[in-house]
């Protein structure tokens, strides 16, 4: 695309933000809203999968979209990403039940992993590196705006809408972003001499979803299964033989679905692993901060969308600072490994905090995951394009979203398998003979005891009060102390999934120490090659005649 002006360039970057920005804002509305729907849906025991459903198609949409653009150009790509992700949101809220939803998440998934993909690349395509990294960092951006729109909006449509309305309301801007790119983007001849990898696509496949299915499912409660059971076991395996199976096939094809060779380039290995560990950590606060703010302090779907507004704000600005700085000095080690730490300090401080910690305080906590997030997020995509020819573009941008996603799905099962461990074997310690108690009482009444005893009510918060209403006068106290006691091994649980994903971003930092650092082509850079290159051809034309 280096016929384009830098108006029109700049004119396609605006039609791309605006489709970022509407798979964006969907995702962040419906973060803070998740906990009352699950309420009023039931199924808190698949919460995860409404999320990792999402994550896992998105990512096979990713990796197999990436080399398929790099053969037919973007436009297609992008046009039925936004579709397919129109089409699974308006099915999301017509949602009667858990299952439901989580199928029609997992369309949503499909369209989300078509957008980001060629999204990122698309950017690749019209800049060099080094300018490109104004456009990442403001394209990291749009998810930062995101995170400030989407949980207040969707705080304010559970608590005064219909929660349908939490995956309607953006329709018609997907609307819009489907006309600008439709009308904007130019479309590229179709590469010759390539052609689609089809088994090496089906064993990478069967090797994302076995692995992702087997993070997934293992765990404790319903629909999961211990982690030693032979379900699980049996998931790993055919991941293992799934990736050998894969790997052996792209080894022969002419024109694999993705490279081996690209990971022999240690760049791209160390940008991967430290993007991977990036998107695992950031899950735990992303996805569990709403539900300690509604769950344990007790605030509605509003007030944790303001509490969570200042870390998006942070992130906003600091990735703004991110994309100006790789801009201007051409350097970015420094960067990912300061953001990931200082993002890991962040959450640390998060596993400390209590149904006593001030809110103040929390908001001070979340805006240092915010900066954190904020510098190192632009990081890892850019500096596997920079490492790649322009032919392997679209592919290795894919693979870095890959990695992401699957960062992203594996934290969830990780979290979830470890927030549900704790949960358990707390209630089971503070509740043993608890039951024998309340066989003194009415049914009734203790019936309504035991309802208090779950501690997916706590995410409900009006149906929670009402219930201790209907309680007699002398057993306000007990479930007063009932509820108390629910909110502390509640907040264990949370405080303890946020201490492994500080973990987790911790290993990111040490792994972006090993990330080698090669400076980011800037135009000029290309220009004077360009003139060095012609110098030279003038110079041995001369020395011929």
């Amino acid at each position: 695309m280096n016929h384009l002006t830098d108006k029109q360039k700049v004119t396609i970057m605006l039609a791309i933000m605006a489709a970022m920005f509407f798979s964006a804002i969907n995702q962040t509305i419906i973060g803070v809203a998740m906990p009352r729907i699950i309420a009023r849906l039931g199924g808190m025991d698949y919460y995860t999968w409404v999320i990792t459903i999402y994550l896992l198609t998105m990512a096979v949409a990713t990796i197999l979209v990436g080399k398929l653009s790099d053969i037919y150009g973007r436009k297609p790509f992008l046009l039925a990403g936004i579709g397919f992700f129109m089409v699974g949101a308006f099915l999301s809220g017509l949602s009667n039940d858990i299952f439901q939803l989580i199928v029609y998440r997992g369309i949503t998934g499909l369209g989300g992993g078509m957008i980001m993909s060629t999204a990122f690349t698309a950017v690749g395509d019209l800049y060099l590196p080094r300018e490109r990294a104004k456009w990442t960092g403001a394209m990291s951006g749009i998810f930062g705006i995101s995170s400030v729109l989407g949980p207040l909006m969707g705080g304010y449509i559970v608590d005064h809408l219909d929660w349908h309305w939490v995956f309607w309301v953006f329709l018609p801007l997907g609307l819009i972003a489907f006309v600008l790119i439709a009308k904007l983007f130019p479309k590229v001849p179709r590469r010759e001499g390539e052609s689609i990898d089809y088994l090496g696509s089906f064993f990478l496949t069967v090797t994302i979803v076995s692995l992702l299915m087997a993070f997934s499912l293992a765990g404790e409660g319903p629909g999961k299964f211990a982690w030693y059971s032979w379900q699980i076991i049996g998931l790993f395996g055919l991941t293992v033989i799934a990736l050998i199976a894969f790997m052996i096939t792209e080894s022969k094809v002419k024109t694999p679905v993705l490279p081996l060779s690209l990971f022999k380039n240690d760049i791209v290995t160390m940008s991967n692993i430290a993007g991977f560990l990036l998107g695992a950590g950031m899950m735990g606060i992303m996805i569990y901060t709403p539900f300690f703010i509604q769950g344990v302090k007790g605030i509605s779907p509003s007030g944790s969308g303001y509490i969570m507004m200042p870390m998006s704000i942070a992130m906003v600005f600091a990735t703004t600072f991110a994309g100006s700085f790789m801009t201007k000095t051409g350097k970015y080690k420094g960067l990912a490994i300061t953001g990931l730490l200082i993002g890991a300090a962040g959450i640390f401080a998060m596993s400390s905090v209590s149904i006593d910690t001030p809110i103040a305080l929390m908001i001070a906590y979340l805006c240092v995951v915010g900066i954190g997030l904020g510098l190192s997020m632009p990081v890892f995509s850019l500096t596997v394009q920079n490492a790649v020819s322009l032919s392997q573009l679209g592919v290795a941008s894919a693979s870095s979203q890959l990695f992401r996603s699957l960062g992203n799905t594996v934290g969830i099962g990780v979290f979830g398998a470890v927030m549900s461990s704790v949960l358990a074997k707390k209630m089971t310690a503070r509740f043993s003979g608890q039951e024998s108690g309340m066989g003194n009482l009415p049914s009734e009444q203790s019936g309504k005891l035991g309802q208090l005893m779950d501690p997916q009510l706590l995410l409900d918060a009006p149906k929670l009060k009402e219930l201790q209403a209907s309680l007699p006068a002398d057993l306000q106290p007990v479930a007063s102390q009932l509820v108390s006691t629910i909110k502390g091994v509640f907040s264990d649980a949370l405080t303890t999934t946020f201490f492994v994903a500080a973990c987790i971003m911790v290993a990111g930092a040490v792994i972006a120490i090993f990330l080698r650092a090669i400076p980011l082509v800037s135009a000029q850079d290309a220009m004077k090659k360009s003139q060095g290159a012609d110098e030279t051809e003038k110079l041995d034309t001369a020395g011929t005649k």
